[in-house]
């Protein structure tokens, strides 16, 4: 063997996580952990001896955990190793995944189930008489996302190990990321979320990746002779970015991939002198600084303070992941930045990491020394885009003030970005409006960096969520950008990972389907179309809605422990759970609650079936709105559930503080899935998919992935209302209001008129919310009540027949495997990537 191939060898055998290190060096590589309940009964008596320094008969439930946990990740670092190692040895294109958010939940379950050491952990700690169930819920939830967006990044991380992508995504470690909500006197309350305060042993410190992150300063010309004039930025400040990897395993350990999260750090953590001359105070300021980017997801950014420091956590993490891109390829490919974009993909998740583009041609232009044209070519090729939403508000601006001060020549290159856009534009053209519309800069309000525009004139592909919000970004946000470039534009419609909210989150259905179809589902989803057929056997149809019972009877318990209110298990569960925004319509999921509620009490001699209302979700501490919704939630369940007149055909619950755990526990129990946001305003959804595959029936709108469920479950069962994307656009354009609705629907009328009048809480005290469905009626909430009223009388009658529910029930679990992510995942890199899979 050649000495250069024998380095090669030695390098990939001995590569830490990531890459091989700076160094080098041959050691013998460790002998893979064995994976029988004896090994791993030993191997956790000895973490909880020798790593956490507890005797087993005075160790506590957590210590247990952490035992477990190290024994477990032991396995995980085997696998991890090897991937690393086929990595080297391929030298396959990586994808790297920039996003703010990384909802990733507990991961204990996670790895244990996708590693198939179930049965073989349960049974050593069984010699201990310790309950993996009991530690599992000691487990903190990573707070680092807040919804939909950062679990479907977190979805996509463990797809793209299960499906063999050699994926890196790339984020921030939030010290308290999104905060924990209480509920105290029927109101939101925002207190931090702890789940670092004792410490996270998932995670590897990787101190010799860290990068300088620059803020503020001056940019200056230097000119030297025969060259041209080039740029060098000069910070005012500098902190630091630290890397703190986690490893996402995918189904079977075939493949673990990583999660690099970044903290910051200042490059002096104290100012000695300042200390010592008696500033104790003034002496940590940098150091407070450094470290409020990493503090918290989303601060608030309803003032200039909290505005510039979401945009210091965009560009932190941003300039972070992009350095640590571009070192690992120079290292990897021989020094050359051309062949970047044949190496690497990096996906933009939603317009967060958008800054990534100007940063990438400063990086390129100036630290590198590429030349203009080649670095923007090169930038254009490495990154996609996806956008997630068509609420502008969401596509993010900042003030050109705020940037240029900022990030001054990051400023200077979306100056320059934006010129040569517009060039471009006028020779094929367009002019007037539609040059203005594509700017990168908003002249019209105070003169805004657009950043969903940089992201798209940034990137080689922009991708829409589901196939109505893809249609719709081309006819709304992006109308002219795909005038422009007309071939840019694709559709991925999101998907959810089946071993996280199948195989994990509800293990009786599981366990059932395995009975009647075999195992084969769990390596290929599709497979599960093998129970559609049994959706009119009436002993299979029993058994199914047997497990639901089972899981809403333990979804019941939690409510009794958290709220102190009895539920029936026997009843419908009509849920609605998911961020709090006027545009998802929690409010006329509770106008509905209202309604219900006046006709029992005024037809008693109705045949009412019983419902418990479930709402959760957490509303952005700044949107008065929509804390008022989560006000008006708790109060409507106070007197409906203290009020013996309904005698318990109706209860209303909102459960605090939903997190990616409490989802686990809501979705497997859930009987009807509430999707009702105003027609073309949600993307897609990802909490529709786990609720069908979940067995649950959806009532929802024709907006975002809903129009797709509904071609792949089939119309019968499946319960679409109200109004179209198309028409809400014109009654919007129309300036209908919703008065003429509301006095004509006696129902919706009194509902109203008992919120406002004091029923649920002071009189006036929701006006707010009543007065704008009789004014514009922007959500659409009066358009759509009747047709909303009226679908969930269908299902009234249909949960009357146990056989037609159950039948439908089972039908939605067999016809979601499309909506996997392994299957999303799999578009993206053929049609956007062009990354290897199965590597």
């Amino acid at each position: 063997m050649s000495s250069a191939a024998e380095k090669s060898r030695r390098n990939s055998e001995t590569a830490a996580p990531e890459d091989a290190g700076d160094v080098a060096v041959a050691a013998p590589k460790p002998t893979p952990r064995r994976n029988d309940s004896a090994s791993l009964a030993k191997e956790i008596a000895e973490k909880l001896t020798y790593a956490i320094g507890k005797d087993p008969a005075t160790a506590r439930r957590h210590d247990w955990l952490e035992a477990v946990t190290l024994a477990v990740r032991d396995r995980i670092v085997d696998h991890w190793l090897a991937s690393n190692s086929r990595n080297v040895q391929s030298g396959a294109k990586r994808v790297c995944y920039l996003s703010m958010e990384f909802l990733i939940g507990r991961l204990l379950r996670d790895a244990i189930i996708n590693l198939g050491l179930s049965e073989a952990v349960r049974d050593a700690l069984s010699a201990y008489d310790v309950d993996i169930d009991l530690l599992e819920t000691l487990e903190p939830d990573a707070a680092l996302g807040n919804g939909g967006l950062g679990r479907l990044a977190a979805c996509f991380a463990e797809s793209m190990a299960s499906v063999g992508i050699q994926g890196f995504g790339y984020g921030i470690r939030y010290v308290h990321g999104f905060f924990r909500q209480e509920i105290v006197g029927g109101e939101q309350v925002e207190l931090p979320e702890n789940w670092l305060a004792h410490g996270n042993p998932w995670e590897f410190e990787r101190r010799e990746r860290s990068f300088e992150i620059g803020f503020g300063g001056k940019v200056t010309t230097i000119e030297e002779a025969g060259k041209p004039p080039r740029q060098v930025w000069r910070p005012a400040e500098r902190i630091l970015a630290v890397a703190y990897d986690t490893p996402v395993v995918g189904w079977k350990g075939t493949r673990v991939n990583t999660l690099r999260l970044w903290s910051a750090q200042a490059l002096d953590p104290i100012l000695l002198d300042a200390f010592n001359s008696g500033d104790h105070i003034g002496a940590l300021l940098e150091a407070n600084r450094a470290q409020s980017i990493t503090q918290v997801l989303y601060p608030a950014d309803s003032h200039l303070a909290g505005q510039e420091l979401r945009l210091r956590q965009e560009f932190f993490f941003s300039s972070a992941s992009l350095q640590d891109i571009i070192r690992h390829h120079l290292k990897r490919n021989g020094g050359d930045l051309s062949t970047l974009p044949d190496k690497v993909s990096i996906q933009l998740n939603d317009t967060h990491p958008a800054v990534s583009v100007a940063e990438m041609m400063r990086l390129l232009v100036d630290v590198h020394g590429l030349g203009w044209d080649e670095s923007w070519d090169i930038t254009k090729r490495v990154f996609s885009y996806t956008n997630h939403t068509l609420l502008p508000e969401a596509l993010e601006t900042w003030p050109v003030n705020l940037f240029e001060r900022l990030l001054p020549r990051q400023m200077q290159i979306i100056y320059a970005i934006n010129a040569q856009i517009i060039r471009e534009a006028t020779q094929k053209g367009l002019d007037g409006a539609k040059v203005s519309a594509i700017s990168l800069i908003d002249e019209g309000s105070g003169r805004r960096v657009r950043m969903g525009s940089l992201a798209f004139v940034g990137s080689h592909a922009i991708n829409g969520v589901s196939a109505l919000h893809t249609e719709l970004m081309k006819k709304t946000v992006f109308n002219q950008f795909h005038e422009l470039y007309p071939e840019r534009i694709q559709n991925k419609t999101n998907g959810v990972t089946p071993r996280r909210w199948l195989l994990e989150c509800n293990p009786g259905l599981t366990d059932l389907v395995t009975e009647a179809i075999g195992p084969g589902f769990k390596d290929d989803i599709t497979k599960i179309s093998g129970i559609d057929k049994l959706a009119d056997d009436a002993g299979f149809r029993e058994k199914f809605m047997a497990v639901k019972l089972a899981n809403k009877q333990r979804l019941a318990k939690t409510i009794e422990e958290r709220l102190a209110i009895t539920v029936d298990p026997t009843a419908m569960f009509d849920v609605q759970v998911k961020r709090i925004h006027e545009y998802k319509r929690q409010f006329l999921n509770l106008v509905e609650t209202v309604a219900l509620y006046d006709q029992i009490r005024s037809h008693p001699e109705i045949a009412w079936q019983p419902r418990v209302k479930i709402f959760a979700g957490k509303a952005a501490p700044s949107y008065a709105n929509a804390k008022q919704i989560i006000h008006l939630a708790n109060d409507v369940a106070r007197v409906i559930n203290a009020d013996p007149s309904v005698q318990n055909l109706l209860k209303v619950v909102f459960l605090p503080n939903y997190n990616v755990s409490l989802a686990e526990l809501i979705m497997p129990a859930a009987d009807l899935s509430e999707q009702i946001s105003t027609a073309g305003l949600e993307a897609s959804g990802t909490g529709n998919m786990k609720f069908a595959l979940n067995g649950a029936l959806t009532i929802g709108t024709l907006d975002g992935a809903n129009v797709e469920m509904l071609e792949h479950i089939g119309e019968d069962n499946i319960f679409i209302f109200g109004l179209t994307a198309a028409e809400v656009a014109a009654r919007r354009a129309e300036g209908q209001s919703g008065r003429e609705i509301i006095d004509a629907s006696p129902i919706l009328k009194g509902a109203l008129d008992s919120i406002s009048h004091g029923v649920f809480g002071e009189p006036g005290r929701y006006n707010n919310l009543v007065d704008n469905l009789y004014g514009n009626d922007w959500w659409m909430i009066a358009a759509d009540f009747e047709a909303y009223w009226q679908t969930q009388r269908r299902l009234d009658a249909l949960w009357q027949d146990s056989d037609a529910w159950g039948t439908k029930a089972v039908r939605n679990t067999a016809r979601m495997a499309w909506f996997s992510s392994d299957r999303s995942i799999r578009e993206y890199a053929k049609d956007i990537w062009d990354a290897p899979t199965s590597v």
